[in-house]
């Protein structure tokens, strides 16, 4: 019988063993969890671990704030500019620079309603909070939301001072962050009284004034003790906007933003109503100061700043004139309103000074400082056209000529240059005092000549202080040169002061810590004789009398001087002078555009010498 395959006898054979003992099945596996259960261990583990990484990064965040922030308490040591304050001939004040403090007053020291209203308008909350103020931050957020506009800010008065003391005026979430630190370490160390001292005593008030004692003097003229309620609402009103509601710069602006405080002060239940309308009649407008006394204060300043590293605070008591500044400021700018446009005339500059020692006494420089801080009373260099004829004229009369001596009105011819008269015909012969009254131009080129020529014209300049360039040639007898309003003007002094030359200068006295520096112009030197200055001075009289510079004239006063205007009308002058002796006052006056655009037939003998005229009136 054939065998069966193998496989199936395998399978049979398989079948055929016994089954194995239970014992021997292995043990079914359950299901386990993919992770283990949080213990607490676990969650104590997990909590440090958040812990000093939390730490690490707010570490970090803090670090990257306030890396760069200052010190406090180095910061407290407070250091600042040197400061000048200039002062008028009368004593009142003209212009500061540098940083102004007055006297350290304590809340005591100070009149009640002059902290209230600072608290009033700047942090009502300021006792209740720790240096920062969640509901002032709230309230300031909902009123800017409700107006559309940032109306209000939340910054509160810790925090301002932490500013004004500690950071500058970046705007940034890090000056942010650093301003609230400072806050808190400002409470910590100072007490609320401490602290609105600190305030007071320490912040900005626009002006260079740096406390409200500095701002008081330097707005109203009294000290921070003394102030009104009127004038404590101003103070307070500052430190928002300084520059914009300065009382000095912005008058209107100053007594409304007071108004403002004075009905927060009622608000606050600082003050009744019925003194906030008292407050509000009592106000009144501060003096603007004028135009002027910053092209002067500007000039000053140049001479005192090369001396404020050696000094300390300085105080100059200055030669200008508020009568005299007030008078030209106003008839410059009046004439400019009145005849610019159909002159084409735009800027024009007057210069004030005493004939015998130089002091000046006023100082315009243009139609608005503001507008243009160009001094062209001192900087501008510009033809003087016939305004320089005196200057060779007065050498020929040292040379031994006379104002009754004869000279040749004829045409002439130097070369190729042959000098016009204008409108004037030829008599043949005519005194030296004639041809300039005259302002004769072929006759002035015969004088030169009398004088030694232009080498004796550019001499007498020197010996009288004009430090211009020159021509050397006859031209030099037309005024072709440039110098400066100053310059030119203070070379009459010697004509009219008996022959003795003066320095412009505008410092009578310089004080630092009290005590008198040493500073003082060079005394008058006489530079020609009095009989020949005694002749200029009558040739200048003749040409006010009876010559170009009639207009000039003025009833009952002593009065002379020249009349300049450079070819095409592009410069017109007036240089003249009223009383004698050691009263006798030199005004010079320059009329014209910065660029040299020509005027419409304005000479020296026109507007110049009316406004010469003008400004004597004001004065009388």
């Amino acid at each position: 019988m054939p065998r069966a395959p193998a496989r199936t006898a395998g399978r049979v054979a398989a079948s055929a063993a016994p089954a194995p003992r239970a014992a021997e099945v292995p043990p079914a596996r359950t299901a386990r969890p993919s992770h283990k259960p949080f213990t607490g261990l676990w969650w104590l583990r997990m909590l440090v671990m958040l812990a000093i990484w939390g730490t690490a990064a707010c570490t970090a965040v803090l670090l990257w704030f306030t890396h760069d922030m200052p010190r406090p308490d180095q910061a407290l040591n407070h250091t600042r500019r040197p400061a000048a304050a200039i002062l008028a001939a009368d004593g009142s004040l003209l212009a500061t620079q540098g940083d102004m403090f007055g006297e350290v007053l304590r809340l005591r020291d100070m009149p009640a309603h002059l902290p209230a209203a600072l608290l009033a308008i700047e942090d009502r909350r300021f006792r209740e909070h720790f240096g920062l103020d969640p509901i002032g931050v709230a309230r300031a957020l909902y009123a800017n939301l409700t107006a559309g506009d940032v109306v209000q800010g939340g910054s509160t008065l810790t925090q301002q001072l932490a500013k004004n003391l500690f950071l500058n005026a970046e705007r940034s979430t890090r000056r942010k962050v650093q301003e609230a630190i400072l806050a808190l370490w400002l409470e910590r160390r100072f007490s609320k009284d401490q602290l609105l001292e600190i305030y007071l005593n320490r912040v900005y008030l626009g002006g260079g004034a740096y406390g409200v004692d500095a701002a008081a003097r330097l707005f109203f003229g009294v000290s921070a003790r003394r102030v009104t309620l009127w004038q404590a609402a101003m103070l307070a009103g500052l430190p928002q906007a300084p520059s914009r509601t300065n009382p000095r710069t912005n008058p209107d602006g100053a007594m409304q933003r007071a108004a403002e405080v004075l009905r927060a002060m009622v608000d606050t239940g600082a003050i009744t109503d019925t003194q906030r309308e008292q407050a509000v009649a009592e106000m009144r407008l501060p003096a603007r100061p004028g135009n002027g006394g910053g092209w002067f204060a500007d000039w000053v300043m140049e001479t005192v700043s090369a001396r404020m590293p050696e000094l300390t605070d300085v105080t100059v008591r200055a030669t200008l004139d508020p009568r005299w500044q007030s008078a030209a400021e106003a008839r410059l700018r009046g004439l400019i309103e009145r005849e610019g446009t159909r002159a084409n005339l735009s800027q024009g500059a007057v210069v004030v000074m005493d004939a015998a020692t130089g002091a000046v006494r006023a100082m315009v420089s243009g139609r608005d400082y503001r507008g243009s801080p160009f001094n062209r009373v001192t900087d501008a260099r510009r033809q003087p056209g016939s305004s320089f004829k005196p200057v060779y004229y007065l050498a020929a009369l040292e040379r031994g000529a006379s104002p009754g001596d004869m000279v040749s009105d004829a045409p002439l011819r130097r070369g190729n240059w042959s000098p016009g008269n204008g409108r004037y015909r030829s008599r043949g012969e005519i005194t030296l005092e004639d041809a300039l009254a005259g302002s004769v131009n072929t006759a002035a080129v015969r004088v030169m000549d009398l004088a030694g020529g232009p080498q004796g014209a550019r001499a007498m300049a020197i010996r009288l202080g004009i430090g211009a360039r020159w021509p050397a040639n006859g031209s030099l007898a037309l005024g072709t040169g440039e110098l400066t309003l100053l310059e030119l003007t203070g070379a009459y002094a010697a004509m009219v002061n008996g022959g003795r030359r003066v320095v412009p200068h505008g410092i009578r006295q310089v004080l630092s810590d009290g005590r008198v520096q040493p500073h003082s112009p060079p005394a008058p030197e006489q530079v020609v004789s009095e009989a020949s200055a005694a002749g200029m001075r009558r040739m200048l009289q003749a040409v006010v009398a009876r010559g170009t510079g009639r207009a000039a004239g003025f009833p009952g006063l002593l009065i002379g001087g020249k009349t300049g205007t450079t070819q095409d009308y592009k410069d017109a002058w007036f240089i003249g002078f009223i009383g004698q002796g050691e009263n006798a006052l030199l005004i010079g006056i320059w009329l014209g555009n910065d660029h040299g655009e020509p005027m419409e037939e304005v000479s020296g003998g026109t507007l110049p010498a009316r406004l010469f005229r003008e400004i004597v009136e004001a004065t009388r």
